[in-house]
């Protein structure tokens, strides 16, 4: 699912920070954070504007219902 999120942010326009848990040597502590802020999976864990969305189900929903676009241009993320 990492792969079609950030396929979908890119698709968009979105140039995010990524960060890959398994290849950061502070890797199983993040997904620790990770697990303590609710993700189940611990990944893709998405932020918007320094803010948790969620994981990928929470994100493709918002992006089928078209509330993504609009988070994204709020934060900076899009000038469109």
């Amino acid at each position: 699912m990492c792969h079609a999120i950030k396929r979908l942010f890119y698709e968009q326009g979105v140039s995010p920070a990524i960060h890959e848990l398994d290849e950061d040597s502070r890797g199983r502590e993040m997904e620790w954070a990770l697990m303590r802020l609710g993700c189940n999976p611990s990944v893709p864990a998405v932020f918007i504007g320094g803010k948790f969305v969620g994981s990928a189900n929470t994100v493709m929903t918002l992006h089928l219902n078209g509330t993504l676009k609009k988070m994204l241009r709020e934060a900076g993320a899009l000038w469109l």
